[in-house]
């Protein structure tokens, strides 16, 4: 005859650590967005910092010097002078950012609907409690996140300094880190977060109170029971419709 500590040794994972699991799957999913979508984020930040570059340099005849002109044109261009894999040029801190963000704020937001906030008497989460959480679980997760998101934005001005001539600061992302440390400390990691935070928990509002509505439209309409595969269901159906955005 098993004892509890048996069945709980030999219970799933999800079931046991819940709130890592959902903290790993948030992350996972978020680097396959990310590794997905990385190409067309460097083209963008390519044609930010060479019309900024060129500005600088030229004045009002930098349109015609600009050698890339468009998403597409500026994509292929990557390719052609610098090779396919060159689209991918920076993805490690974007990466690192994406998955202690959405992870932070998946956790954050579950723990806040569970425990401190609760649902209605049919099983139902209040909308006025999703916004309230979703901004509250946006504030967490990008505050855990500002030394990533502070490294990502370092690293791809790196290639402005380029286009500009000057000698780059990092040799990578660690190098990175381990420089803004020394030169901030601790506090320096954490630059800009309050502009930062006010951004996730706007975007959050909105993100995380539809996660919850699809949610718990599934759970509702369908076969699927309220557990962690429909948990990254929801997160994924939320992602794909702001990758189509």
């Amino acid at each position: 005859m098993s004892t509890p500590e048996d069945e709980e040794r030999l219970s799933p994972l999800a079931q046991r650590w819940p709130r890592a699991s959902k903290f790993l799957l948030s992350g996972c999913a978020a680097t396959v967005a990310e590794l997905a979508t990385f190409p067309l984020d460097l083209t963008k930040t390519r044609l930010q910092i060479q019309g900024e570059a060129a500005l600088a340099r030229l004045g009002d005849g930098a349109r015609e010097s600009a050698p890339y002109r468009g998403m597409v044109r500026t994509a292929l261009g990557i390719v052609q002078e610098e090779g396919f894999l060159k689209l991918w040029q920076g993805v490690t801190p974007a990466i690192y950012r994406h998955i202690v963000y959405s992870g932070g704020r998946m956790v954050t937001y579950e723990h806040l609907r569970e425990v401190v906030f609760g649902k209605s008497e049919d099983k139902h989460y209040p909308l006025w409690k999703s916004v309230i959480g979703g901004m509250m679980a946006g504030v967490v997760g990008q505050f855990l996140a500002n030394p990533t998101d502070l490294v990502k934005v370092q690293m791809q001005m790196e290639g402005k300094r380029k286009l500009e001539g000057k000698p780059l600061r990092f040799r990578g992302v660690h190098h990175a880190f381990a420089k803004i440390l020394a030169e901030g400390g601790i506090r320096g990691l954490w630059a800009g977060w309050v502009p930062n935070i006010q951004r996730a928990a706007l975007v959050n509002m909105g993100d995380l109170t539809t996660y919850d509505t699809v949610k718990h439209y599934l759970v509702l309409n369908t076969p699927l029971e309220d557990n962690i595969m429909t948990h990254g269901l929801s997160s994924n159906l939320i992602g794909s419709h702001k990758a189509s955005q």
